[in-house]
């Protein structure tokens, strides 16, 4: 939850021409009508959902699933997976680059983010992400003891939380240290013998002749100006979410040792690291 990284540079304005006025506005409108189709359908099943389950969501994070793997054909973003997200108890951890990530981790499994306050207040975005679980962490100091209570109940409920321990987002090719902070949540007495920590590594192909940062989205850069361009594009690229082996909690000593280890993970497959990601799974 950290200032907003950024580089020396941007990658150059792209010029869009007839037919990817054409492609933004029917992917626009059709993605705005599966978002906005689903949200109805989520928000009715959760009014009967509630008062059965409280916290519990047995039904509506499917949806919230399905209406984002639409989204990727919609715009025509090939998404690959490769190993399979855990069944344990637990949370995601995973590199930040762009909006993008959010539809390609929840498309392949059934999570909840992590995210800072400010974005609840956001039109739009805010919207769906109370809708959809998200847990919304304040950057006061003097509030970090009732958060990481909350964090932790979430848990026990067995809300599978994700979170991006980057603190912000980069131009996708490169990997910001991981931040601690979180990771002591997982060390309670009543979480620590029970709990476990997926790294995920989420990795972009830009289209064929563009910026290999085409998918970036960092710094001031805007969501309407990133989320326009993308779905102007008249070729897409490929996102590739690789889930590598869970890690049990109680195997390290205290927080630092499980982000280190949660961070290697995610560099051993990520563009900087110089591996080409191999086998993908069949698209899930």
């Amino acid at each position: 939850m950290s200032a907003a990284w950024d580089s020396a540079d941007h990658p150059a304005p792209v010029s869009v021409g007839p037919l990817g006025w054409v492609l933004m506005l029917l992917r626009g409108m059709v993605l705005a009508t599966v978002v906005l189709v689903g949200l109805m359908i989520l928000l009715t099943i959760r009014l009967i959902e509630r008062p059965l389950y409280g916290q519990g969501r047995p039904v509506t994070p499917h949806i919230t699933q399905i209406v984002c793997k639409i989204a990727f054909w919609i715009m025509g973003l090939r998404r690959t997976v490769i190993g399979t997200p855990m069944r344990h108890r637990g949370a995601v951890v995973a590199n930040h680059t762009s909006w993008l990530d959010i539809f390609s981790l929840n498309a392949a499994q059934r999570i909840y983010f992590v995210s800072k306050s400010e974005v609840a207040s956001w039109p739009g975005i805010g919207w769906l992400a109370k809708a959809t679980g998200t847990l919304f962490i304040e950057r006061n100091p003097k509030h970090a003891r009732k958060q990481t209570e909350v964090f932790q109940q979430r848990l026990l409920d067995n809300h599978r939380l994700l979170f991006f321990p980057e603190g912000t987002s980069t131009d996708g090719l490169q990997v910001l240290p991981f931040k601690t902070t979180l990771f002591q949540s997982f060390f309670a007495p009543e979480l620590r013998d029970v709990i476990w920590v997926q790294p995920v590594t989420v990795r972009y192909t830009a289209p064929d002749g563009t910026d290999p940062r085409f998918y970036g989205w960092w710094g001031d850069m805007s969501f309407g100006g990133h989320l326009l361009r993308t779905l102007a594009s008249l070729r897409q690229g490929q996102v590739t979410t690789i889930y590598h082996t869970p890690l049990a909690v109680a195997d390290f000593e205290n927080r630092k040792a499980l982000a280190q280890a949660c961070e290697a993970q995610v560099r051993s497959a990520h563009p900087s690291a110089g591996i080409a990601a191999s086998n993908p799974a069949e698209l899930r």
